[in-house]
């Protein structure tokens, strides 16, 4: 198998995780271009898909996730990367990380950050680049950004929504 399929299906099984602990939290699953049509016909505890945004360069990207939760007073933007063994990901954390506070439009982001192919110090540089507030100004210095490895997101989750 391809280095770049095998590293799709585990980053994969990592947004398959996210989805089967809020699924299992009482959340609502959908695509956002489907939900974003007929909002009005979902309820309010609702993780969606595929969410679009304006990245720094002007293009449009995509985010894994948009957590919405009503009842919880939560709308969190979640971004999943995985590294099972050397390849590029590590190398986008910069990109990714100043997407988070100059481009996605939502206040709280959380970083699902995981595997063993991330080169040294790459895990502790977006942890690090998040905890100082690098490069802040004045569009992102209330974005709350978290950096969770999955076993954080679980019990993130499990004390968020006791």
């Amino acid at each position: 198998m391809a280095k770049g399929r095998s590293a799709n299906i585990t980053g994969n099984q990592l947004e398959v995780a996210v989805q089967t602990v809020l699924l299992n939290k009482g959340f609502e699953i959908e695509m956002y271009r489907v939900w974003n049509k007929k909002p009005e016909n979902y309820g309010k505890e609702l993780l969606l898909k595929n969410v679009p945004f304006e990245t720094i360069y002007g293009h449009r990207g995509n985010t894994e996730f948009l957590l919405i939760s009503e009842k919880y007073n939560l709308r969190i933007r979640i971004e999943c990367k995985w590294q099972q063994s050397a390849g590029s990901v590590d190398e986008k954390l910069p990109y990714l990380y100043l997407n988070t506070i100059e481009a996605m439009p939502e206040k709280d982001i959380m970083i699902l950050i995981d595997g063993d192919g991330f080169k040294a110090g790459a895990k502790t540089w977006l942890r690090n680049a998040v905890q100082e507030k690098l490069y802040t100004n004045e569009k992102n210095n209330d974005t709350n950004v978290m950096v969770f490895s999955l076993a954080e997101f679980f019990t993130w989750a499990n004390k968020t929504f006791e």
